[in-house]
């Protein structure tokens, strides 16, 4: 049973880093489109950037992304739990 939670966990960790993967790089060009030139590490801290900040498309986005990325945590954690 535990080789089939491996199995599990990895698929969902896979997929997971798909789902980020993709959103960040739609949060990435929505921020550039906004504000030329910005990078990944720009948008980490957007509050640096007002334009940023007064788009609420571009914070809806960015929420998404960051809720992706809490589920994927709790989820690592949650599996990691049953595999030990």
């Amino acid at each position: 049973m535990a080789a089939a939670t491996r199995e599990t966990l990895a698929l969902i960790d896979r997929l997971m880093l798909q789902m980020i993967a993709q959103q960040e790089s739609k949060v990435l060009a929505m921020a550039r489109a906004i504000h030329p030139g910005l990078t990944s590490e720009d948008i980490r801290n957007p509050n640096d950037f007002a334009e940023l900040m007064a788009s609420g498309e571009w914070n809806f986005e960015d929420g998404i992304l960051s809720g992706l990325k809490s589920a994927h945590m709790a989820l690592r954690a949650k599996l990691l739990e049953s595999v030990d």
